[in-house]
């Protein structure tokens, strides 16, 4: 399961990890219109707890999914931002789900979320679900899903985390937001492919 992604190197993290640590510049927040949106594909995985974690589950939330692994540098910067934001916007109808690809699942992860003092909902990932995502070529992948079942914003690979947090907000104080009725939330959309970090001989 994305083996080539840890192939890659604790050198290659490491400059990644710096060079998105020097980002300085902040555009404003354009998320797309919400008509422009497409409806996230559904999931339903194991979580820690051994019961079922499903995008219709977080139906009339906003969702920040994320993708990752416990081998993956930038996935840890960012970890400690998301404890926080659930932390703080969980009573205003917003929740992290955090999808891991470890290739040994609970055995990394159980004691890596312990250590962590991760508060939000973890499962483990498979290469079915990277591909109802549009093909994951990088860790961390992130998507932020509307209250509407929508994704309004992707990353790949580490950003700010006042990006994550701006976005989130203006889904959570969109006084338009509203669960759209045509969105089902068993049955997602097409999502567009994520852009390719790796070689095709790389891809998993």
């Amino acid at each position: 399961m994305l083996k080539s992604l840890h192939r890659l190197g604790s050198v290659t993290v490491v400059a990644l990890l710096l060079a998105c640590c020097s980002k300085t510049s902040h555009s404003p927040v354009d998320l797309p219109s919400s008509g422009a949106r497409k409806a996230a594909p559904p999931f339903k995985l194991k979580d820690s707890s051994g019961g079922e974690a499903k995008l219709a589950d977080f139906k009339g939330k906003v969702v920040l999914l994320n993708f990752w692994a416990t081998w993956c540098g930038p996935c840890e910067v960012e970890i400690p931002w998301f404890i926080e934001f659930e932390q703080k916007y969980k009573d205003r109808g917003f929740a992290v789900v955090g999808v891991s690809f470890d290739d040994d699942g609970w055995i990394s992860v159980r004691p890596y979320m312990a250590a962590h003092k991760i508060n939000y909902r973890i499962a483990i990932g498979s290469d079915e679900l990277s591909q109802m995502y549009g093909g994951v070529d990088s860790l961390p992948t992130s998507f932020i899903i509307d209250r509407s079942g929508r994704i309004a914003a992707t990353h790949v690979g580490l950003v700010d985390k006042r990006d994550y947090q701006n976005e989130i907000l203006k889904l959570l104080e969109d006084p338009k937001a509203a669960i759209d009725p045509n969105i089902d939330p068993n049955h997602g959309g097409d999502v567009p492919r994520l852009a390719v970090l790796l070689r095709p001989d790389q891809r998993p």
